[in-house]
């Protein structure tokens, strides 16, 4: 495989919105595209499912709790194309051109719901990754101790693990924009709206199609963009953080 072939990398892919995803870009990005899943069975599933559609993804298997199966796809992405074009992080939390970290707008509403103290801390500019991780081991703790409503946390776990990601994307967008050298690398936290997925449930207004256009907006930037980055977007829209 030539390295002068563009790849494009969508992670939890063998349902939902990420199999959407990968539909999509199989159409319209110009190179590859490698479907990953944890279970190499429902990945090679979904493959064959694209494939019967007449499209032409690559499978990789990914676990991105297994640092093992995470070393392995870094292995063959710099073996088969010497890095990574576009990442869409559908699955949680791995980089070369563009990064998408699919977040939710329940990031935004549960941040609103958080005390002053912990909004600001979480809005700043200049919060390390150290002092994110601090914040989310606190909230755990919190919460196991039954003090999480006293010390200023929302009653969602599932929303403060998204004002991880969203602020996690923030931090790491941040640092790119202080580091950047040859490779333009642009990382925006996305919404795709509520959407019909196993999770989700079957009265959600979006269908995976329509969770995954604005995902599909970031991952597909004109080369040449300048922004956006260190964003949150919904609806191809920036959202104030």
């Amino acid at each position: 495989m030539s390295s002068s072939t563009r790849v494009a990398l969508v992670t939890g892919a063998n349902k939902g919105i990420g199999l959407a995803i990968v539909r999509d870009l199989c159409r319209q990005f110009k190179g590859d595209v490698v479907l990953t899943a944890r279970d190499e069975a429902r990945g090679r599933a979904a493959v064959q499912q694209l494939q019967a559609e007449g499209l032409s993804p690559r499978f990789h298997q990914l676990d991105i709790d297994d640092l093992q199966s995470i070393r392995a796809l870094r292995d063959f992405l710099r073996k088969e194309y010497g890095g990574l074009d576009v990442l869409v992080n559908n699955a949680g939390i791995a980089f070369k051109s563009r990064v998408v970290n699919v977040s939710s707008f329940v990031s935004v509403n549960s941040l609103k719901k958080c005390s002053p103290e912990l909004q600001q801390k979480f809005r700043s500019e200049t919060i390390t990754e150290e002092e994110l991780v601090g914040l989310m081991n606190k909230f755990v703790e919190d919460t196991k101790s039954g003090v999480h409503r006293k010390e200023g946390w929302p009653d969602t776990a599932y929303g403060v693990t998204k004002i991880g990601v969203t602020v996690l994307s923030r931090i790491h967008a941040r640092k790119l924009s202080e580091q950047r050298g040859g490779d333009k690398i642009l990382l925006n936290a996305c919404c795709p709206g509520w959407v019909r997925t196993d999770m989700a449930g079957p009265k959600a207004p979006k269908s995976p199609e329509e969770g995954a256009e604005t995902p599909m907006y970031l991952a597909l930037l004109p080369l040449d963009a300048e922004g956006p980055h260190g964003e949150f977007v919904s609806e191809k829209k920036v959202v104030q953080w």
